[in-house]
């Protein structure tokens, strides 16, 4: 295992996730005081998905095994042109890049998981110690392999009783009873993204489209009693889960309004994350993250359900916590320290995760 123990790290920071919003790239400085991990962000970007790089992670799944691995590889390529693109006018160059990659199959019951993302690519095109893949030793270790995002939550975020990131999924993680735990809520962009897609919408933007609609009660019933609901903690969401479980929901009221059907989903939405965080973190102060912060109406819809003190911070961190927080992963691997807790995925043991080239 490669240790470099150090208390300072500049770093690189990649984020993609299952909204297919584009890719994150964070330019930060990490230090370590008193056992304390504190952060200040340099510079950030976001790169939105051409057309056609959007439908080859939409399509990834269903790629022969040489097809995904050309894909893996070209899309390593990708990452590593936009680092160094990124990195022009940055001089002296990053101790490291953490590169979440771009989750195409996800599945901890079966061991299984692939992100797509070749880190080699990364560290040829760059130069630059490259940290990826880090949620496979988890699931080797029967853990689900995420969320990923708690320890940086714990290390970074310790002021909040909670922390709410809402992007693809909503995941949440918090302090039960002295050990940080988290989970995946529900879906939320993933799905809403498909819905408005079908009427050439990229995104609902401020939630204007499920605002003009109705709750179909119908729908709302069968949506808040699927059975990942009743599950406890470690669990979490993949796009698999989706097509099996939600979706098919989904279509069996194909022939509602479509503003109808996103007013139902927002509202399955609200009352499921408010459930938990009343259940959780009970009134507290909740930091809430991700793309999803900026649907107007589904945060006004949050705040109708949820008792705690709902926190939106500076659009900067809104945007790319989760890149600040690979960051932080990686310089965690480094230093071979644990960035991946057993409390929060059910893992065997807690470990330092990530391949290091």
């Amino acid at each position: 295992m490669i240790k470099q123990i150090k208390n300072s790290y500049c770093c690189v920071g990649l984020m993609s996730g299952t909204s297919l919003d584009g890719l994150d790239m964070v330019l930060c400085h990490l230090e370590k005081r008193n056992d304390q991990w504190k952060y200040s962000i340099i510079k950030s970007v976001s790169i939105e998905y051409s057309v056609e790089w959007k439908k080859n992670l939409e399509q990834a799944v269903k790629l022969s095994g040489k097809e995904l691995l050309l894909l893996h590889r070209r899309y390593g390529s990708w990452l590593g042109e936009c680092v160094m693109n990124f990195l022009a006018d940055v001089n002296p160059q990053p101790d490291l890049i953490a590169s979440h990659g771009h989750t195409v199959f996800h599945e901890p019951q079966n061991n299984f998981n692939f992100q797509l993302g070749d880190a080699n690519m990364i560290a040829a095109k760059t130069g630059i110690v490259t940290v990826s893949d880090f949620r496979s030793l988890d699931i080797c270790l029967n853990g689900q392999g995420a969320p990923l995002v708690p320890i940086g939550d714990q290390l970074l975020f310790s002021e909040y009783d909670a922390c709410v990131n809402i992007g693809g999924f909503v995941n949440v993680s918090c302090d039960i009873d002295g050990e940080r735990r988290a989970w995946d809520i529900c879906p939320a962009n993933f799905v809403l993204n498909r819905l408005v897609d079908k009427i050439g919408l990229s995104m609902d933007k401020d939630g204007a489209l499920g605002k003009e609609g109705q709750v179909i009660q119908p729908l709302l019933d069968e949506l808040n009693t699927l059975a990942y609901y009743q599950l406890d903690a470690p669990k979490s969401l993949a796009q698999e889960w989706v097509e099996c479980s939600f979706q098919p929901i989904i279509d069996r009221y194909a022939g509602q309004h479509l503003a109808d059907i996103v007013r139902t989903c927002y509202q399955h939405m609200a009352l499921i994350i408010s459930k938990e965080l009343n259940s959780y973190a009970k009134g507290g102060k909740i930091l809430f993250t991700g793309g999803g912060v900026l649907n107007v109406f589904l945060m006004d819809l949050i705040k109708q359900y949820c008792s705690g003190q709902i926190v939106i911070p500076d659009r900067q961190i809104i945007d790319y916590k989760e890149a600040l927080v690979f960051a932080l992963l990686g310089a965690l691997r480094l230093n071979g320290e644990s960035n991946c807790l057993k409390t929060v995925t059910g893992a065997d043991r807690s470990c330092s995760s990530g391949i290091v080239i």
